[in-house]
Formats: C-alpha cells, sequence, structure tokens
C-alpha cells in the first residue's frame, strides 16, 4: 500500500505562490503598509522556526486570539508549516469563555493581540495546559518571541503531512451549548476554495478580497485567507470593528474586487447612505459610488432579505450573492450565483457538494417539502473535538445534519426555513420565521426584525416579531398595529405576528446570526 502523496496546507496556500513566481505581488493590504507574498513566507518561515525552539511541533494546539492583521496569517501558516494545529477563536467572548477554550483545546500556546490581554488576565479560574502567551501589537510580536523570529532562519522545511492530517480546528458558536471544536484536515481549506471561491466566484489572480466578516470564524477565513491564497490574488485586512463608515472607507481606498459581507451590515450600509445622501441633498448615483471597483458581493450567515437584494442592485447596480455555509462544512455549499439569482432563495449546490433533504427518519422528503438539511462533500470536518455523541448524530457517514430546515422548489432552488429548533408549529401548520421576517423587512420603517413563537392567552404559539426601526421612525401602537396588518395583507393569516415589540437592538453571533433563543428568553420576561 502507497504512501500518501505529501501536502501541506500552508505550502499550497503560500509556498505554491512563491514557486509560480509571485513573491513580489502584493498579499495583504493594510491601512499601515502591505506585504508581499515574499515577505509573507518569511515571516511565515521564522515564526515556525520560533515555534520549534519553544518546544512546539506536531500535533501542538496553538490558539489564535487574534484581530484581523498580518500577524493572524503568519501565525496560522507558521504552525501549519511545523505540524502543529493553529486554532483561531472569537475575539468578542468571555473570559470564563476563554478558559473554557483553553482547557477544551489543552492549547500549549496562545497568540494574542495586545488589546484583547486584558479578558485573558481576567480569567479567574485555572488554565490546565497553556504553557506560553504570545502577544501581538502593531503587526509584530512583544519580546521575548520577537528576538526568536529575529533571530530564527527564513528557511524552514515543511513537514511531510498528507490531505488527511489535521490541519487546524475552529469552535463552532456554541448557540445550543458549549462551543464545540471542529477538526479540519489539511485539505479542507484547498477543497473549500475551488468548489466556491473559483466554481461559482470564478476568483483568480487579479482579485482583490475584503471581508467584513472576522478571520476567526469559517466565513471569513475562508474570504480573507484560503480564497485569495489560493488563486494567488491579495486581500484587505482591516483589524477594527466593520461599521458602514471604515467599511466604504477601505473599499474607496483599496479597490476591491469581492466584497463578503452579512445581511445585518449590508442594511446598514444602505441605511448609512441614504442618511448621508439626505444630510448632504446629494442625489444617488448609480455610476458613481466607492464599489465601482466591486464585481461581486457575497452573503452569508443568516437568510438575505428580498427587500435588501433589490434596493442594494438600484443603489450600486452590483448583484449580492446569498448563501449558506457552516463551521463544519468550512464554507459555503448551496449559493446563488453570477447571472442566476433567485432573491429570497439560498441558491443551489456548489459544485462538488451534494444536498439532501430528509424528515424525522431520515427519508428524503418529496420536492416542495420541509425538512432538515443534509449536505456532503470533501470539505466536511473530521468530529468535534471530544465530543462523540455530538459527533455521531451530526456527522452520519459522508453526510453532514446541519440542523437547518429547507426545501426545494419546482426550479431547483433550496428555500431556507429556519433552524429546526425556530421552527414553528401554529394551529397545527408549520410557520417558517424567516419568511415572517422577510415580510416585515419590507416595511418602510423596518431595519431588522426576528420572529419566534410566543404563547397567546389561550397558551397556544402563535409568531411574535421584535423589531429594529431605521432611523427617524419611532415605536408607537399605531406602528405596531401597522406592522401586524403589513403582514397579515401579505402572509396566510395564521403567519402574520400576534405580537410585535420594537426594540433598540437584536441579539446576534459573531457570524452576525440572529440568537432567537436569546429573544425568547426576553419573551419570557416581557410579557
Amino acid at each position: 500500500m502507497k504512501n500518501q502523496p505529501f501536502f501541506n496546507a500552508a505550502d499550497y496556500f503560500l509556498d505554491r505562490n512563491i514557486r509560480q513566481g509571485r513573491g513580489h505581488k502584493v498579499a495583504i493590504y493594510t491601512e499601515r503598509r502591505n506585504y508581499t507574498y515574499s515577505e509573507l513566507q518569511e515571516m511565515a518561515n521564522k515564526t515556525g522556526n520560533a515555534f520549534r525552539e519553544m518546544g512546539l511541533g506536531i500535533d501542538d494546539r496553538i490558539m489564535l486570539m487574534m484581530l484581523d492583521e498580518p500577524q493572524f496569517l503568519v501565525m496560522f501558516f507558521g504552525a501549519m508549516k511545523i505540524g502543529a494545529v493553529p486554532i483561531p477563536i472569537n475575539t468578542m467572548l468571555t473570559p470564563n469563555d476563554y478558559e473554557y477554550l483553553l482547557n477544551d483545546s489543552r492549547a500549549k500556546a496562545l497568540i494574542i493581540s495586545e488589546d484583547l490581554v486584558p479578558l485573558i488576565n481576567d480569567i479567574k479560574g485555572d488554565l490546565l495546559y497553556l504553557r506560553d502567551m504570545i502577544v501581538v501589537a502593531d503587526d509584530e510580536p512583544l519580546i521575548p518571541f520577537r528576538q526568536k523570529v529575529k533571530n530564527a532562519s527564513p528557511i524552514l522545511e515543511t513537514v511531510k503531512t498528507t490531505k488527511d492530517d489535521v490541519g487546524f480546528w475552529l469552535y463552532s458558536s456554541g448557540s445550543t451549548g458549549p462551543p464545540k471544536g471542529a477538526v479540519h484536515c489539511m485539505e479542507s481549506p484547498l477543497v473549500a476554495s475551488e468548489n466556491f471561491a473559483q466554481g461559482v466566484l470564478g476568483m483568480n489572480e487579479n482579485d482583490i478580497c475584503f471581508s467584513a466578516a472576522r478571520l476567526f470564524f469559517a466565513y471569513g477565513i475562508g474570504n480573507g485567507l484560503f480564497f485569495p491564497l489560493a488563486v494567488g490574488g491579495s486581500v484587505i485586512l482591516n483589524k477594527s470593528r466593520p461599521t458602514p463608515e471604515s467599511v466604504f472607507s477601505h473599499i474607496e481606498r483599496f479597490r476591491p474586487t469581492i466584497f463578503f459581507g452579512v445581511p445585518t451590515l449590508y442594511g446598514q450600509m444602505l441605511e448609512y447612505k441614504a442618511r448621508q445622501e439626505k444630510e448632504t441633498g446629494a442625489k444617488a448615483d448609480p455610476n458613481d459610488h466607492e464599489l465601482t471597483s466591486v464585481r461581486l458581493c457575497v452573503s452569508a450567515g443568516e437568510a438575505l432579505p428580498v427587500d435588501i437584494i433589490r434596493r442594494w442592485k438600484e443603489r450600486f447596480g452590483i448583484d449580492i450573492l446569498d448563501g449558506i455555509g457552516s463551521t463544519e462544512m468550512l464554507h459555503i455549499y448551496i449559493s446563488n450565483r453570477p447571472g442566476d439569482i433567485k432573491p429570497g432563495a439560498t441558491g443551489k449546490p456548489v459544485p462538488g457538494y451534494e444536498i439532501r433533504i430528509v424528515d424525522n427518519e431520515g427519508k428524503e422528503v418529496p420536492q416542495g417539502e420541509i425538512g432538515t438539511l443534509h449536505v456532503k462533500g470533501r470539505s466536511a470536518a473530521q468530529n468535534y473535538w471530544r465530543k462523540v455523541e455530538k459527533t455521531r448524530s451530526t456527522m452520519q457517514g459522508e453526510w453532514l445534519n446541519t440542523g437547518d430546515t429547507y426545501y426545494q422548489d419546482e426550479n431547483g432552488y433550496y428555500h431556507c426555513a429556519g433552524r429546526d429548533d425556530d421552527m414553528l408549529k401554529v394551529g397545527g401548520i408549520w410557520v417558517s420565521p424567516v419568511e415572517v421576517e422577510g415580510c416585515l423587512i419590507e416595511h418602510p420603517a423596518v431595519l431588522e426584525c426576528a420572529v419566534i413563537g410566543y404563547p397567546d392567552h389561550k397558551n397556544l404559539i402563535k409568531p411574535k416579531a421584535f423589531v429594529v426601526l431605521k432611523e427617524g421612525f419611532t415605536g408607537s401602537d399605531e406602528l405596531i398595529n401597522e406592522l401586524k396588518q403589513w403582514s397579515l395583507d401579505r402572509l396566510a393569516k395564521f403567519k402574520y405576528p400576534r405580537f410585535v415589540e420594537i426594540v433598540s437592538e437584536l441579539p446576534k453571533s459573531a457570524t452576525g446570526k440572529i440568537q432567537r433563543f436569546k429573544l425568547r428568553k426576553i419573551g419570557e420576561k416581557v410579557e
């Protein structure tokens, strides 16, 4: 039996670009300076050698608690080159969360951006396995790790791993329990890049990517690391919070060709431009705006409202491709695509992935019926770290149970009906919160909304909507009644929200997903 051929993701995404003559090309654009592929490779090599000097090696886990900065890529690939396992984690958690993640992963080293150090210092419990903490400030590690890197060799022979070796982990958001470590092999990012970036987006070496989604989770690390480097392209990194103002500023300065966002941000960006134009009296010109360099926009995280797709196209003349992906599959596996967009639908399967919709017994449902979405593809995680039962229930042979409910229409487009535990049964009939939200978001006063099930005075479940208003609108009984009537006029009677509550914001995960389980708890207190 032959040994598997050598494959290391760091070699593929970094060294291969040098071998193909892109050493002097800019790989990363930042506000402070730009970095070429050669600079990135040398920094990663020196970092890998410094890791080895610290006693780190094959299968040792290195946690990355970092903002979106060049050192993220340097540390990530430096670890991979020596066979260590980088684990990017959410930078928006609490000290208790970080204590759990460090102990659960048994990471021996933590790489952390300087701004985030107080969160680790506030950990009260014991860190049972952590040996070293390396602090990065202004794109450079602080002493003493800086000295190790400075004195390290710029040449590093990559360990002889295969495509099936563990490459990295990503922790799930933990919306239904403690975060789960999804273990990905070396090949996963290559597969996701070939399937979506090249197969759907047609990405090539002339593309410049800009992702408002952060590098620490699956959607962001694909957009801002794997995809551009897979094709020899470039990426724009912005370590600050992605507000509409900062996003527009970076787009105007660096001229990306592909922009990755989430539904909430797209809505906020439209409101920002509308407010700006109202204040200045300027008239929107779809031929003259900050996004003239952008050929495609991509959205994931939540279903993209039809109203936002329409308004974005009218304002900027650019399509938004909505899709669905997951931490376990690494990136998007169902998507709309250029020239084939159905507003309100998630799209069709991305090349390289197979999709099925099943009932509670695991049997495929007829076309048009709602069931649980399963996906199959080579970018799937191997397992959840130390979560045997969850691995078995989610990763069912070659198929991954996504936990999302979907149906397929007569033209082959897939439509989101929400999470398994988000679906409402009203009068014995299933109601998708996404459908009700899509109706409400079209009202001129509504910026965002989320729908949950709530018991009425007879203890029967009815839809309840939490609504965030656009600037210039004020909550009132009249507006609440208007929103109810708006829905009643456009939806089947059993679907319209019997309760509407105006709120200042909606609870969201770091990926921009609305956390309806938190709204259910809020609802219990306010009624």
